[in-house]
């Protein structure tokens, strides 16, 4: 029969050493007062939509941002959100003009049809 190899003990790994600076960390991060994020200028300056995204939207200039929010608030109002897939979004009669006279639109296509009614 063959011998079986004699095995070699195994080696202890040295005791990991606490890291003290790891209080002191958390000390300073909870000293800092976390300064707001601000606008960018450019994204708040008001833009003009033309007549037919104003159907839509209202006449009055307003930032990108409004704009978009008004048009949601729109499309969840008439529920045209596709029911299926809700990336998808369903035109009536006034957003068939915004769309260029598609009856269905995603949401990432949406934005790029909107940009050619705002006026910068």
């Amino acid at each position: 029969m063959a011998k079986k190899a004699a095995k070699k003990p195994a080696k202890k790994a040295a005791p990991k050493k606490a890291a003290p600076k790891k209080a002191a960390k958390k000390a300073t991060k909870a000293a800092k007062p976390k300064a707001k994020r601000k606008p960018n200028p450019a994204l708040m300056k008001p833009v003009q939509p033309d007549a037919v995204l104003g159907a839509v939207v209202g006449s009055k200039p307003a930032p990108r941002g409004q704009i978009t929010k008004k048009l949601w608030d729109y499309i969840k109002k008439n529920g045209l959100q596709d029911k299926k897939n809700k990336r998808n979004i369903n035109a009536d009669a006034a957003l068939g003009a915004v769309f260029g006279g598609k009856k269905q639109v995603s949401m990432f296509e949406m934005t790029k049809l909107v940009s050619k009614h705002i006026k910068a």
